[in-house]
């Protein structure tokens, strides 16, 4: 294992922001953990252990201690019986590749959470969803170094203590599990309705009846890439707000104000509401701000754009400035889904 020291985490978080890591390390194998941390405790720094980061905002004073990349690979599938298959995927693999080779073997359960950018240990961290699927869904078990014990545990999906864009591994255990690798239960059988609004609209103006898996895989991927920028040639995190759950009596005395303001309702008998249309309707659709060098994405503004910034300082402006007027006008505070750190 070579340690790196100085290295420019800027080139370690999509958004290319942020300062420098006192040493960071890649992680190969899940036995390089306990090492990188052994060798991080006698230098008396701390650690931690990122994908590729999409999630991640640095801040401009870097980080004190060791960066861990997470780069372990492996993706097998196993038959469970005649209509399920366990898949289990490194940590380290890219995301979508995972997601293609699992539709390429007529697998269905993640098909609709094509084009996420990311490694697929961060995946469960936020509960990732789109389009009608969370990785909840069919996860059946994580693989990680839990540092408490100092052991490598198995964590069932029911002890992840999953929710709306949240489990154990943001909230109480941050930074206890180094995720090593994730297995899903899918199955063979064909997506069926009902579709996500967005998706049964694209399919219905194709005229396509019965979808495989590959078609709903390609319909996510146009979609997306209509209306959100790739990561890898314009700098940004993609949504940077999650979409607030108000009370249903908040709810309905925004909707005597906005009309068409977009609500769907949540498990709870609370409402989730849409974060691009508040910041809309808040003055930042398309907008860019030539005193940051920060602006919304033309086609999403709930994705915000490093066009020129300079430094994370200017985007942290930048996002309370919305954060601000969106309070001033609706009372209603968003909630930044990238990690600062």
């Amino acid at each position: 294992m070579k340690f790196y020291k100085n290295a420019d985490l800027s080139r370690h978080s999509t958004m290319r922001l942020g300062g420098k890591a006192a040493y960071l390390v890649n992680i190969t194998d899940k036995t390089d953990i306990p090492f990188a941390l052994s060798w991080a405790a006698e230098q008396k720094i701390p650690a931690m252990m990122i994908g590729s980061g999409s999630n991640i905002v640095w801040s401009d004073a870097g980080y004190s201690g060791l960066v861990m990349v997470n780069k372990i690979k492996g993706f097998t599938i196993r038959e469970c019986d005649e209509t399920t298959s366990y898949v289990d995927i490194g940590a380290g693999e890219n995301w979508d590749s995972a997601v293609a080779r699992t539709v390429k073997k007529g697998l269905s359960g993640i098909e609709a959470l094509s084009l996420i950018p990311g490694t697929t240990g961060a995946t469960p961290v936020q509960n990732v969803g789109a389009y009608g699927q969370e990785i909840s869904d069919t996860l059946d078990s994580i693989e990680a170094y839990d540092a408490k014990t100092k052991k490598i545990v198995t964590i069932p999906a029911e002890s992840c203590q999953f929710g709306y864009r949240t489990s154990r591994f943001k909230e109480v255990d941050h930074g206890r599990f180094f995720i090593t690798s994730l297995r899903f239960l899918l199955t063979k059988e064909a997506p069926s309705p009902p579709f996500y609004a967005a998706l049964q609209t694209y399919l219905d103006h194709m005229n396509i009846k019965d979808p495989s898996v590959q078609t709903i895989r390609e319909v996510v991927i146009a979609i997306r890439s209509s209306k959100l920028p790739n990561p890898a040639k314009i700098a940004n995190n993609g949504s940077f707000f999650g979409n607030p759950i108000i009370a249903k009596t908040t709810f309905k005395k925004l909707q005597k104000a906005y009309p068409h303001i977009p609500g769907w309702p949540t498990n709870d008998g609370r409402v989730k509401i849409s974060a691009a249309w508040l910041i809309e309707a808040a003055g930042f659709k398309n907008f860019h701000d030539r005193k940051t060098g920060m602006a919304t994405w033309h086609k999403q503004p709930l994705v915000l754009v490093n066009e020129k910034a300079e430094c994370t300082a200017d985007l942290i402006l930048f996002r309370d400035r919305i954060i601000g007027e969106v309070q001033a006008k609706f009372k209603i505070t968003l909630q930044q889904e990238p990690e600062l750190i």
